[in-house]
């Protein structure tokens, strides 16, 4: 027996296997004191800047007796959101069997019987992240949760719980190489988009995805509908994501390691095949879940909802001024094109593509992440919208990566550049060319796969490049102002009337 067994076997002799229905309560009213200091410093808290002012429960189920336990929570703070936690309860951390980092502890509360219990967040805890994957395999209700499986599902046992660092909204959590657990943070009631999409593409032939094995879901706490929780899902096995890979690149391209105008650090044949990937994810979505032509009526209600957007930046964004009637000019041509009796058809899509959302597989390119742009209402995530869209954010994504790639060859970012650099502006141009050719190279894969060629409806792809260009803008002046030049950049190419950049 190891030391840390001899320590956990010793504690759990002391203490009882199971958390009382009074510990649970104190441990709910120890935490409504807590969190509002607490969770204003978590990177998936949304309210970024402003305090929690207050907090109440909505849900708490013991999901994982013992010692320590697992207490599955979900609490409302006064501002209106929702967030999950995690809460490990267990002996104070003179006594515990396991280390808890220091950043994951929340507090401590004395439990019914007076022993001292430390509380925190077990995301990171590898030990109760294992234990949890027992209530998937076993599928059961607990409270007021519900466990699902899918048909047909394997999942396999006593698999080793590894919680990842990636995600910024989210928790995700790997078992071995053969599944992963995310655990939403942010709780809406209703639909999960990803949950929805994720069975969707797993119906469809010859598209590769991150099929949906599990999920937990609340019933009650929010009303008629039920909220997710967590979603286990396949583990899909990758050399690394498509911002890793692209980036890459594309600095080898800018220091020279390549040839611009040819290989290009062999990006675009991935960017090809990123394309046809992604037009097969469209392909099939459409097939599985519906489409339509975006009436009139849903032309004027996109529109608008564009150029709302781009008030909205104004505000916060001044930058963005002297070219508001060019954007504004582009989302009114887009509802011009369809009132002359174009066909645009609209269908569920990603709705947050990028290259950080790819994972690059033996097989090819798989998309991840189909929740959605976290910060935009659940109603509005499920809405049918033009396939276009998500190409223009693609091609967005290929215009940051050679931008990050370029600062990591001249050292500094692109607000502090100088001008009149000779080297410079020769590494400018490189960038520059290693974004066409991604861009092409993009374009002419999805239109292989059987998509339409984004190419031929410029006036589509510029108001959609201008409005995910001005959520940029807004995101970089409120999180990295350093960064605001390279949206900035493309704002003013595609108010000025160009539509595609090669």
């Amino acid at each position: 027996m190891t030391g840390t067994e001899t320590r956990r076997s010793a504690v759990t002799s002391v203490w009882p296997g199971r958390l009382s229905a009074e510990d649970v309560d104190l441990i709910v009213g120890a935490l409504c004191g807590l969190l509002p200091d607490w969770l204003p410093r978590q990177r998936w808290y949304a309210g970024k800047g402003h305090a929690a002012t207050g907090v109440r429960p909505l849900l708490a189920e013991v999901v994982v007796p013992g010692v320590p336990a697992l207490v599955q929570t979900v609490f409302r703070t006064d501002e209106g959101e929702c967030y999950q936690l995690l809460i490990g309860a267990g002996p104070s951390a003179r006594e515990s069997a396991t280390d808890v980092p220091s950043d994951a502890v929340i507090g401590t509360v004395r439990a019914a019987d007076g022993r001292l219990m430390t509380l925190h967040e077990a995301g990171a805890d590898p030990d109760l992240l294992s234990r949890l994957l027992d209530r998937f395999v076993r599928a059961e209700t607990c409270g007021t949760l519900e466990f699902h499986r899918s048909p047909d599902a394997v999942i396999p046992e006593g698999l080793r719980a590894k919680p990842l660092n990636a995600e910024q909204s989210n928790t995700s959590v790997a078992f071995g190489d053969r599944m992963m657990l995310k655990v939403l943070r942010r709780i809406v009631a209703g639909v999960n988009p990803e949950l929805e999409m994720l069975a969707a593409l797993g119906q469809a032939v010859g598209v590769p995805s991150a099929a949906p094995l599990a999920w937990a879901q609340a019933v009650g706490p929010f009303g008629v509908e039920p909220a997710t929780l967590c979603i286990l899902q396949e583990f899909v096995t990758s050399r690394g994501d498509g911002w890793d890979i692209a980036t890459a690149q594309a600095e080898a391209c800018i220091r020279g390691d390549c040839d611009v105008n040819a290989a290009l650090g062999g990006f675009p044949d991935e960017a090809f095949a990123l394309g046809r990937a992604t037009a097969q994810v469209h392909l099939a979505l459409a097939a599985q879940l519906g489409s339509h032509a975006l009436s009139l009526s849903e032309t004027e209600e996109l529109t608008d909802a564009l150029t709302d957007r781009l008030d909205s930046a104004l505000v916060d964004v001044p930058d963005i001024a002297p070219y508001a009637r060019g954007l504004r000019t582009a989302y009114q041509d887009l509802r011009e094109t369809v009132r002359q009796g174009n066909s645009l058809p609209i269908q569920r899509i990603h709705g947050d593509l990028h290259l950080g959302q790819t994972l690059r597989a033996a097989h090819g390119w798989v998309l991840i992440d189909f929740e959605g742009e976290p910060g935009h209402p659940l109603a509005e995530r499920r809405h049918l919208q033009p396939a276009v869209r998500d190409v223009a954010a693609m091609l967005r994504s290929f215009d940051y990566a050679a931008h990050h790639a370029l600062g990591e060859v001249v050292g500094v970012p692109p607000g502090e550049r100088g001008c009149g650099d000779p080297r410079g502006a020769r590494l400018e141009r490189r960038a520059a060319a290693w974004v066409v050719h991604s861009r092409r190279a993009f374009c002419a894969g999805y239109t292989a796969a059987g998509g339409p060629d984004p190419r031929s409806s410029p006036v589509l792809l510029r108001a959609f490049e201008a409005d995910k260009a001005v959520y940029e803008a807004l995101y970089e002046a409120r999180n990295r102002p350093q960064w605001l030049p390279i949206p900035l950049a493309a704002v003013r190419r595609l108010a000025h009337g160009s539509r595609f950049m090669g």
